[in-house]
């Protein structure tokens, strides 16, 4: 694993937090005006090539194995063309917060897959937070007066798929043999990602439309999208995949969501229901137990006179 930096891993958590949870709001501007595949791979090229671009200024290289590369491609297609292309085109169908809060059951998800796939033990206190994720979500979906609206059934099925494809790229990332330097890392998926994007549009048919034609809000979110959500944050997110767990990391799917309910609320007046603001809670409490290096005291008790006993 690699060195640790208090306060690098600090800023990092900051930038997936609250920097991810803005771009729920970016995207949904964007892609009310372009087209899902289309949008998110512009996105990711031109934000991997402005990261080659700034590695190669700052003396970085940018020479990887053939292995590194391969690595890299499946890295980029399991995080932004498959986990987050296809977020991009649910928006279509659900609010910007309600997808965040629905993609906050990662966490869950990548506990899981530790334990099928890693035989890792879970904490009691993880288990905790499994329920209270669990349970914010049942508050989440169902939500008749949501689930009732046109696709957005269609909607949370794309996003739930995405979540496994995020949930096993973390896995992944953890143990794979990537590119050392973070930053050029993170430069390959983008390139590779959104080029898998782009075949992906134009497999699909989708009109593309030059940024001449793009509207204000949706320049100035390319423009935000690019540079803070691509290369600030997703290079956050590769570091801290390395230097500490893959279930720590995914707990940004529990902030996400706050900061995209609020900003959707404020921007885009999306409606944020009582039972919806009752999850976010929920899930929030959540963190919690899953961030936590403390015992669960009652099951300590329970284990420690459980062993007393047989010793006695």
């Amino acid at each position: 694993m690699a060195k640790r930096n208090t306060l690098l891993i600090v800023l990092a958590f900051f930038a997936i937090y609250v920097i991810w949870g803005a771009t729920y709001l970016l995207n949904k501007i964007a892609v009310s005006e372009l087209p899902a595949f289309m949008l998110a791979g512009t996105r990711f090229v031109v934000a991997g090539l402005l990261i080659f671009l700034i590695s190669k200024l700052s003396g970085r290289s940018l020479k990887i194995t053939k292995k590194q590369f391969i690595n890299t491609v499946i890295a980029g297609f399991l995080f932004l063309t498959f986990g987050n292309g296809v977020v991009v085109w649910a928006l279509k169908y659900v609010d910007s917060g309600f997808a965040a809060l629905e993609i906050s059951a990662q966490p869950l998800v990548v506990l899981l897959l530790m334990l099928i796939l890693q035989g890792k033990k879970i904490q009691p206190m993880s288990f905790v937070g499994v329920g209270l994720g669990v349970i914010g979500i049942y508050l989440l979906v169902s939500q008749q007066q949501i689930i009732n609206q046109e696709g957005a059934v269609f909607g949370m099925v794309l996003i739930f798929v995405c979540m496994l494809s995020w949930a096993y790229g973390s896995l992944f990332v953890g143990k794979a043999d990537l590119p050392a330097n973070y930053f050029v890392n993170t430069g390959y998926q983008m390139v590779t990602g959104g080029i898998l994007l782009f075949i992906i549009s134009l497999v699909l048919g989708e009109q593309w439309i030059s940024p001449l034609e793009w509207s204000t809000p949706v320049q100035w979110s390319m423009f935000l999208l690019v540079i803070f959500g691509s290369i600030v944050a997703f290079t956050s997110f590769n570091y801290l995949l390395r230097v500490v767990s893959p279930e720590k990391v995914a707990t940004s799917s529990y902030v996400n969501p706050i900061i995209a309910m609020l900003l959707g609320w404020y921007f885009l007046e999306e409606q944020v229901t009582t039972q919806s603001a009752i999850a976010a809670v929920v899930l929030l409490t959540g963190v919690y137990f899953i961030n936590t290096k403390k015992k669960l005291t009652l099951f300590s008790r329970f284990t420690s006179s459980r062993t007393k006993s047989k010793l006695q």
